[in-house]
């Protein structure tokens, strides 16, 4: 029966039961007791959901605390064995599969390479997906019925059609309305009550340094995805679940270098990682290797002991233009976006970050407007080279907290799109 608001009774159960799964897994262990005023539910409400969460596996007792006066509470946490989920990197260089207890302690991964000659070919891709996904359930003795679904990072736009689900637009790697999610489906093992969500991988980095990193407790924020192209992750205090943006392809030169999107003058021509080796290579500099491997030596010439002079001061060079460029470019994203804090991640970032961060810092005040840089706090990412991994693996798990910890009806594909409209991002 539906009340005034439309609301059910079965409506209102799922929503306690998210509210209270929610706050366990981010502030648990706590009592029923402590659960009431955190999340504004009755005794008599918590003290049912509880029981029925308990009775089912997905809350476990975790020992107990001295009460003013009365008996010890019992504090009560997330059991970690209650479900596994699965997170995929599609990366630049490797697709990176991991297999996650429902607290995301990882369990088992698996790593398949991106070759030259492959590239981003999308039978390749979804090969190593699928491949991925039975090796990382197998090392770990895992039942696929356990998996609650698999969420996948990817380059580029991602869409949601009604009839293949969601359909990637990569420009970069030449991908062009990928039906991504019918293709995983149509050929992976994993059962229907096990969907995959599909998201940009600079919103899956910046979902999980909002949950778990050096976002949380910030109201808005911006995180970088910094690797051979550059992306970026936009949380606003309205939009809570945050939105890619396609940053690198903002133009900041007018008929400058040809990006790898065909564009002339985006940033990702200056301040991604390949863009920075070939600036490099143009200097005079001489890489060797991956780009991975190009970056560190670019990195060993300006701040090693073993470089001619000549050399430091060219890589130099080139690293300082590139801290202007993305100063820059992160300088737009303070004047539109205002947020209190800019995180950079990705595997470039990483790298390159604890060298010039204080450089970067001085070309955003320089660029941006006064009031709202001089609100905003720029810093590294906190979780390391797995963040698209980890993140991927937040969007089944907060599809599972919007259905109250039911698991999912088997469906087709044109259903799931609604799961991922209930997807919320914590940020305290």
């Amino acid at each position: 029966m539906a009340g005034r608001n439309g609301r059910t009774v079965h409506d209102l159960r799922r929503e306690n039961r998210a509210a209270l799964l929610q706050q366990l897994y981010f502030d648990g262990p706590l009592s029923r007791y402590e659960l009431g005023p955190a999340t504004g539910l009755s005794s008599g409400s918590v003290s049912n959901v509880m029981a029925e969460l308990v009775a089912e596996g997905l809350v476990e007792e975790a020992g107990s605390v001295e009460s003013d006066g009365g008996r010890p509470r019992t504090l009560l946490r997330i059991a970690p064995d209650s479900g596994l989920l699965i997170g995929v990197d599609v990366g630049e260089n490797l697709v990176r599969v991991e297999l996650f207890d429902l607290v995301l302690t990882e369990l088992a991964r698996a790593e398949r390479p991106l070759t030259p000659r492959d590239g981003y070919a999308v039978d390749v891709v979804v090969d190593h997906i699928r491949d991925g996904i039975a090796e990382v359930l197998a090392a770990a003795g895992a039942d696929p019925a356990r998996l609650l679904g698999a969420g996948v990072g990817v380059p580029g736009i991602v869409a949601r059609d009604p009839e293949h689900g969601a359909v990637v637009h990569g420009q970069t790697i030449g991908w062009r309305a990928v039906p991504l999610e019918r293709m995983l489906r149509e050929r992976s093992q994993l059962p229907d009550t096990a969907p995959y969500f599909i998201d940009n991988g600079a919103k899956t980095l910046g979902q999980a340094e909002m949950w778990f990193g050096a976002g949380r407790g910030a109201a808005s924020a911006v995180v970088v995805l910094f690797g051979s192209g550059v992306g970026a992750c936009v949380v606003t205090e309205e939009g809570a679940q945050g939105r890619a943006v396609e940053w690198g392809h903002l133009t900041v030169r007018v008929r400058g270098r040809r990006c790898r999107c065909g564009a002339l003058g985006c940033l990702e021509a200056y301040a991604g990682a390949q863009a920075l080796v070939e600036r490099w290579r143009e200097a005079g500099g001489e890489p060797s290797g991956d780009e991975e491997g190009a970056l560190t030596e670019l990195l060993d010439a300006a701040y090693g002991d073993r470089a001619a002079p000549h050399e430091r001061a060219r890589a130099a060079a080139v690293l300082d233009e590139t801290a202007e460029y993305l100063g820059a470019g992160l300088s737009d994203l303070v004047n539109l976006f205002q947020p209190e804090r800019i995180l950079i991640g990705g595997w470039a970032g990483l790298r390159l970050g604890p060298r010039f961060l204080d450089a970067v810092r001085r070309h955003v005040g320089a660029y941006a407007l006064d009031y709202p840089v001089g609100r905003v706090g720029v810093a590294m990412g906190r979780l390391g080279p797995d963040a698209v991994t980890v993140g991927a693996a937040t969007l089944p798990l907060a599809a599972f907290f919007a259905r109250g910890g039911r698991r999912a009806e088997p469906a087709p594909i044109q259903e799931l799109a609604g799961w991922r409209r209930a997807l919320v991002a914590r940020r305290t």
